[in-house]
């Protein structure tokens, strides 16, 4: 039953392989330039965020779920926390980015720096997501190819 369901698998990896090539060839190459980036973050992006490049970093992260929401109510002010959004993609991009922060230099320091300022490590995770998915949106929208140099600046 393992080998089967396997096999399942495969060619369904396959399928949603050869669909992106066909439709999406140039946007997969771009964003599997990016260290951390893989096939299956690719297919997640691509296909539950279709407005990646036409929308606002703000609006693309309320839409992923990595926007931080303010828990208020009258005078109370609780804290901030992510939620909402499209599931699929946050998951995909939060594995992405535990890859991320070992092997992508740009996300690595991002990270680095947030810790070192104190911050609790899946805070530092979730915050390095957003600047993933920022710089997803931005590659969609300039048709850039990825450069370390160019998206090192932004935070």
């Amino acid at each position: 039953m393992i080998k089967t369901l396997n096999e399942q698998i495969d060619a369904l990896d396959k399928d949603i392989g050869a669909h992106l090539d066909e439709h999406f060839k140039e946007l997969d190459q771009r964003f599997e330039s990016i260290k951390g980036v893989g096939p299956n973050t690719c297919a997640a992006v691509i296909a539950f965020m279709p407005e990646l490049g036409q929308i606002s970093t703000a609006r693309a992260a309320k839409l992923a779920g990595l926007a931080p929401l303010n828990n208020d109510s009258g005078n109370s002010r609780g804290k901030r926390s992510i939620w909402g959004g499209r599931k699929l993609v946050r998951c995909a991009l939060y594995m992405a980015t535990l890859s991320a922060v070992r092997f992508n230099p740009v996300i690595k320091i991002f990270y680095q720096r947030l810790l070192a300022a104190g911050k609790p490590k899946k805070v530092a995770l979730i915050a390095c997501s957003h600047k993933l998915l920022r710089i997803l949106n931005a590659i969609a929208r300039s048709g850039q190819a990825w450069s370390q140099e160019l998206h090192g600046l932004s935070a």
